[in-house]
């Protein structure tokens, strides 16, 4: 029986698929910062020049999103 370690720190492409967004929108988001109106950027660290998306920040920025229960909505 193989247990498989699930990956701490992901790269730009992993994090842009397990949350479901863009390889683009990580990378505009990590240059833009926080602007009015925009989706907040999730968390990053830097490991020389690699760039690395923690899951468990990850899943904590997707915690903190607004749920919407129409379109409707306000914001």
């Amino acid at each position: 029986m193989t247990t498989q370690l699930q990956k701490q720190a992901l790269t730009e492409v992993e994090a842009a698929n397990y949350i479901g967004m863009s390889r683009s929108f990580l990378a505009q988001a990590r240059m833009e910062g926080q602007r009015d109106n925009r989706t907040p950027a999730p968390p990053f660290i830097k490991i020389g020049r690699a760039v690395r998306y923690l899951r468990h920040d990850l899943d904590q920025w997707l915690n903190k999103l607004q749920k919407l229960d129409h379109l409707g909505q306000e914001p």
